[in-house]
This record gives structure tokens, sequence and C-alpha cells, in this order.
């Protein structure tokens, strides 16, 4: 089997060069491509070349446009790389009879509700990213390519920086933090979204039945003010010394950004278990963990 994996340097990507390095022969490519091939998604005529060139059976686009905010400053590029690239993925899939394996996101609601979002539930986006994401999915499906379309949320990686450790540096240099409290998820490692992907690319190369649209995250759910506390906390149990003497709860209200963030971020992950045999460990431990790995002198 030939995969080729797009945005092989992000924090999900980094992870799938490891989950899908024993599926068979992986062919990696960041923006900058390597050998004539390129990844960059804003170059749709370019990546269809790549597909031509590459010939795989999966395509794995763990590649986006993930700046929320500054996609409702450039919308246009926003569409080509979270919407119309996936389109030109989705059409070479289904050409070559590929799976195509896509990561959406929980952006794709309008936030409401205190209720985990099920795959079916009506979809709102709020943002450019969102309206651009859920575009990107509909062209997924309408090409009628074998695809797996895995919505996530939260994510964060030992790799490169994250919310855990800019709550950890701000938390060492002041004595107050102000973190949202209103806005629920559950933090989500790319570790675990890498090795989850790798184990239903093969189910679904096994059973094409079970292509489809499913939910991705960590089990449990917590605030960004929960997962501060949990972090600091965790910090100062492995002896980081830490300024901080309170954490702040704020409404989203307090804190605007050009881009609306749902308040309700939860994932139902039922179908996903369910068609995959599979069990979504506690959000904690996956935090738990990426702290070891990524505090100083832990390792």
């Amino acid at each position: 089997m030939k995969i080729l994996l797009l945005g092989k340097d992000g924090q999900v990507g980094w992870e799938l060069q490891r989950a899908l390095a024993p599926l068979g022969t992986l062919v990696a490519l960041g923006r900058t491509g390597k050998d004539g091939l390129s990844g960059d998604l804003s170059d749709p005529q370019a990546l269809r070349a790549t597909v031509d060139a590459v010939a795989p059976d999966v395509i794995v686009n763990a590649a986006a446009h993930t700046a929320v905010d500054k996609a409702e400053s450039e919308p246009e590029l926003a569409r080509c790389i979270n919407a119309e690239a996936p389109a030109v993925l989705a059409q070479a899939a289904a050409r070559r009879g590929a799976l195509l394996v896509h990561y959406s996101t929980d952006y794709v609601f309008d936030g409401s509700g205190d209720t985990p979002w099920r795959e079916d539930d009506a979809t709102g986006p709020l943002s450019v990213y969102g309206r651009t994401k859920l575009d990107g999915e509909a062209a997924i499906r309408a090409s009628g390519c074998a695809h797996l379309i895995l919505r996530t949320s939260w994510v964060y990686a030992a790799r490169g920086g994250n919310f855990a450790k800019t709550m950890l540096r701000l938390a060492a240099a002041r004595e107050r933090l102000t973190v949202i409290a209103d806005q629920i998820g559950a933090p989500t490692g790319a570790e675990l979204i890498a090795d989850v992907s790798a184990h239903a690319l093969r189910s679904v190369r096994a059973d094409a039945g079970l292509s489809g649209t499913y939910h991705l995250a960590a089990a449990g759910e917590t605030s960004w003010h929960g997962y501060a506390n949990f972090v600091i906390d965790a910090a100062r149990a492995h002896g980081m010394v830490l300024k901080v003497a309170e954490i702040a709860p704020i409404p989203t209200t307090d804190y605007p950004t050009p881009a609306t963030r749902p308040l309700n971020s939860r994932l139902d992950t039922t179908r996903l278990c369910a068609a995959f045999g599979l069990r979504m460990p506690d959000w904690q431990l996956g935090v738990a963990r990426m702290l070891v790995e990524a505090l100083p002198g832990q390792r």
C-alpha cells in the first residue's frame, strides 16, 4: 500500500509519520514538497499533479489553514486551502479508487447547547475557518470517493507550541492569570489522533462500508480554565516552580477575537468507537503524558 501524507510538519502530521509508517510505503510532504512533488494546498494544480505522480492507494490530508483569526482577514486563502484543495484531492482519489483521510473540526457547529455533537447534527459555523472546513467536507462527500472525515477539537502535541506550554510560561512570570471558562471541550492529543487514524484507515481499506464522517476526541470534558488548572497543578507536582497564585475564570466576552469561537466543542465519539472497536481515553491521561515529555528535566 502506498500512502501520500500531506502536512507532515504539523502537530498531527508529525505523529502520522510514525503511525502510518508500518502500513506501507509512505510519501510524506510538507508545504515545500520534495523531488518535484508539491504539498502546498494553496496550489491546487500542483497538488493534482503530485497525486498523479505518486499514484497513492491512500491520501491523508493533515494540512489546513488553521489560523482561525487570520482566516477572517484572508478568506480566499482559507477557502483555497480548506475547501478547494480537499475537493482536488477527493476528485483525484475518486479517479484512482483511493481512500482519502481528511481532518475537520468542531468549528463546523455553532457551539450552542451543552451536549456533545453527533455526526448528523445540524451544522452552523460561526467563522470563516468553520465555513471553509465545512465546505471541504461537502466537496469530499460530493466526489464519491471512499473517505474518512475525522472531526476533532482542542488538538495539542508535545512538539511545538500549545495551550499548556503557554500557560506554564505565563504562570512562571505572573501572579495572576485570566482564562476563559465558558468554552467546553476535550483536549485531544495529536498522538491519539494519529493512532486512531491508522487503525481506522486499515479498517476502511478492508471494509469500504465504514467510509464516512466520524468524531474523534478524547473522553471527558473541561473548560480552558479547567485545562489551565490541571496543567499548572501537574507541573507543580513534577517540581516546577511557578509564580502564579490565582487563575481567574472569565467569560468569552471578556476576551474578544476576530473569529467567534464555539462555546460547546464537545464531540460524541460513540459512532467512531462502535465502528472501529475503540475506547477513547480520558483527556487528562494524554495531557499528563504530554507534560512529562514537555516539562524541563522530565524526559
